[in-house]
């Protein structure tokens, strides 16, 4: 298992925490993909068994297909809502030189088709990895962090954004390296290119390193940027962060850009119970779903484990908590801004800062099944993380956006939260959501963490999605 953070790399020098609502950065700093990673084995076939699979490193561990993280979220039938008609913007550092054909494997693996199109946008930010679409640029005299967890990060945007609206279109908007600065000047071109457009952005940085005197710069610049996309109705996702509500620094805070009053960020969950995992147990074909793999349910017969067909067949949602995985050292982002005061859309809430907004599986133990081709052959990883969190998301924007098009309405464009927070304060809100009420984000070994509870909490937002139902009442809105 890889766990990704690498803070120890950050050009950072300023520490010092400012009062909420005070935005300033000393000095440039490097986004880091907020995601985890097992390696399975080969991409030829699905495992057999599923949802459990069978790690070399780790033994056995649930995994899960699109299919049974569509049917735990009750997604609509693609033939009623895939997306058509929108565009998902996936901004990532380096690309990835499998990208595409990793998506076309994906599809082939997993019986999707392939999206209307698929383009490897670069604005004015070239990448080395991409020479057929963009120029190369000098590796040596432009330093690098966390290159292959990023060609990992893309290939779980790309994938899962398309997987859960296959009709819609797939922009992969590529910066040239981790930097602020080179993610908002991919960010801006791909704005400009793209109005009206989801975005969805797997990665951040602990707001702890944008705190201190001096020029606002690059949070300035990606905040201009938000602005802008917004009043062209773009909407923007992105992700909480995985190392707990203080991200190891002992001060509760947010990761960035997740905390901007113009986003809406994902926490993580976890499925939960898990059914005697590892035990090879039977799941008998009665009714009520007497099985669950923790998010999603399933019915037999069928065995955890077994080595032949039939696998288990999803049949719906399990249950979940607030995803904190001590065993793999990682628990979503979840806590009140350093940066930002309370938005208007979270008025009423008890807060005193910007908190996160929606929930979404992150599990390690849990994980999707993600196609990836950088070895030469291609493999599948169970990846886990709030960055599988960000595309699913978009990708539900996207089908509601459809929806709204089917009924002579406008995309909802800019900022979802208010549409989002109008069904909280709503009584739709437990038709639309599932309301996370166990467990906490207190990273193993921290002393800070906040638990869920019942209705908005900071460890998972407003809870995460029942999809069919919340896109009625997006499309209503």
């Amino acid at each position: 298992m890889k766990k990704i953070l690498a803070l120890t790399t950050l050009a950072i020098t300023a520490l010092m925490l400012v009062p909420v609502g005070v935005v300033t950065v000393t000095s440039t700093f490097n986004y880091t993909p907020n995601l985890s990673y097992v390696l399975l084995g080969p991409a030829t076939t699905q495992p057999d068994g599923l949802p459990l699979c069978k790690s070399a490193s780790l033994g056995n561990i649930v995994c899960y297909t699109p299919s049974f993280i569509k049917k735990a979220y009750e997604y609509p039938s693609t033939a009623t809502l895939d997306g058509t008609g929108q565009t998902i913007v996936i901004v990532d550092a380096f690309g990835s030189p499998t990208v595409a054909s990793d998506l076309a494997l994906f599809d082939a693996v997993f019986g999707i088709p392939a999206p209307p199109s698929f383009t490897i946008f670069c604005g004015n930010s070239p990448t080395p990895l991409d020479p057929t679409t963009c120029p190369v640029i000098n590796i040596n005299n432009n330093p690098k962090h966390g290159v292959f967890s990023w060609t990992i990060e893309t290939s779980l945007d790309v994938q899962y954004a398309h997987a859960v609206a296959p009709g819609a279109n797939i922009v992969l908007d590529v910066a040239s390296t981790s930097s602020g600065n080179s993610i908002n000047d991919a960010e801006a071109a791909a704005i400009a290119a793209y109005p009206g457009a989801i975005f969805s952005q797997s990665f951040g940085i602990p707001e702890i390193f944008l705190t201190g005197n001096g020029n606002p710069g690059q949070v300035t610049q990606a905040q201009n940027n938000y602005a802008n996309g917004v009043a062209a109705g773009d909407t923007f996702f992105a992700s909480a962060g995985d190392t707990g509500a203080d991200f190891g620094f002992g001060v509760a805070m947010s990761n960035f850009p997740a905390s901007s009053q113009y986003n809406t960020a994902v926490t993580g969950t976890q499925g939960f119970p898990y059914n005697a995992t590892g035990t090879l147990q039977p799941c008998p074909t009665s009714t009520p779903f007497s099985c669950t793999s923790g998010l999603s349910s399933y019915h037999g017969p069928c065995v955890l484990g077994r080595t032949t067909p039939p696998n288990c067949v999803p049949d719906g949602y399990g249950g979940e908590q607030v995803w904190n995985e001590p065993s793999f050292g990682a628990a979503t982002g979840g806590a009140q801004s350093l940066l930002f005061g309370v938005p208007s859309y979270q008025t009423g809430l008890g807060l005193s800062a910007r908190g996160p907004d929606v929930d979404y599986n992150a599990a390690i133990d849990g994980g999707v099944l993600v196609v990836y081709g950088g070895f030469g052959n291609p493999v599948l990883f169970i990846v886990g993380g709030t960055s599988a969190g960000s595309p699913q998301w978009a990708g539900i924007a996207a089908l509601a956006n459809q929806a709204r098009a089917m009924v002579s309405k406008g995309p909802i464009g800019g900022n979802l939260n208010s549409v989002l927070y109008g069904i909280y304060h709503s009584a739709r809100y437990a038709t639309d959501f599932h309301d996370i009420t166990m467990g906490n984000d207190q990273l193993v070994g921290s002393p800070v963490g906040f638990s869920a509870g019942t209705g908005y909490d900071v460890a998972s937002g407003i809870g995460s999605p029942v999809v069919d139902q919340l896109i009625v009442d997006i499309a209503a809105a």
